[in-house]
């Protein structure tokens, strides 16, 4: 299988994501502060149910616990350059930067694969379902924040492309354990610490604290959802 067929898959997995996020916006579109919070619940959960565990049981601890503090060095810097222009975009940008990166290791894993054609349909299984709720949480941040719809199918193409190019490095080079390790420790960090302090903190004070509790809970609900199905 191509990695432009796999590409293609990963655009649609996205998009099915967004199209769930949409339909849930519709429910909360009198409160940007609650998708928000609900976005952050669900990323905490995404960590905690499926991503923290599989990385630690597939990668080399050391190095998952090094990407992770890179991660949040990385934030820092990031912080002070886009909080100096605009606050209200930072959150979108670290995200997205995130995504790009949590990709990054499944994709070598899916190039090393590639030229075993017994593993073709658990790729292309795989390939559907893993970014869903990545497609999810993006498309709700974008509306959370009321970012222009262009730059979220720009974020999807960009994943797509990014998917593809480094399903193929992973198909004709060789990255070891420890860097894939890293590069995933670094997306957990970013992910986590965005979704805590961008999408929770930020916004828990701007409405009561039953309705943050609710919203971050309907969050981290569905990303178990997310997980048992997926």
């Amino acid at each position: 299988m191509s990695t432009l067929v796999l590409g293609g898959l990963l655009f649609l997995s996205i998009n099915l994501g967004g199209g769930i996020a949409w339909l849930v916006a519709r429910l909360f579109r009198r409160s940007n502060e609650g998708l928000a919070l609900l976005c952050g619940g669900f990323l905490v959960g995404l960590l905690a149910s499926d991503i923290i565990p599989s990385a630690f049981h597939v990668y080399e601890s050391p190095g998952i616990v090094l990407g992770i503090l890179i991660g949040f060095m990385f934030l820092l810097v990031v912080n002070k350059l886009l909080y100096s222009s605009s606050q209200h975009n930072s959150s979108v940008y670290l995200l997205t930067i995130a995504l790009f990166i949590h990709t990054i290791p499944l994709s070598l894993t899916i190039g090393n694969l590639l030229g075993d054609s017994s593993f073709a349909l658990a790729i292309s299984t795989s390939t559907i379902l893993h970014h869903i709720p990545e497609g999810f949480a993006l498309t709700s941040i974008f509306l959370a924040q009321g970012q222009k719809i262009i730059g979220l199918f720009l974020s999807f193409i960009g994943l797509s492309i990014c998917f593809s190019l480094f399903i193929w490095i992973g198909h004709h080079l060789y990255l070891s354990i420890m860097a894939q390790s890293i590069l995933l420790g670094v997306s957990i960090g970013l992910i986590a610490l965005t979704s805590i302090k961008e999408f929770i903190l930020h916004n828990v004070r701007k409405v009561s604290m039953r309705t943050s509790v609710t919203f971050v809970l309907i969050g981290y609900l569905f990303s178990i959802v997310f997980h048992f199905l997926l």
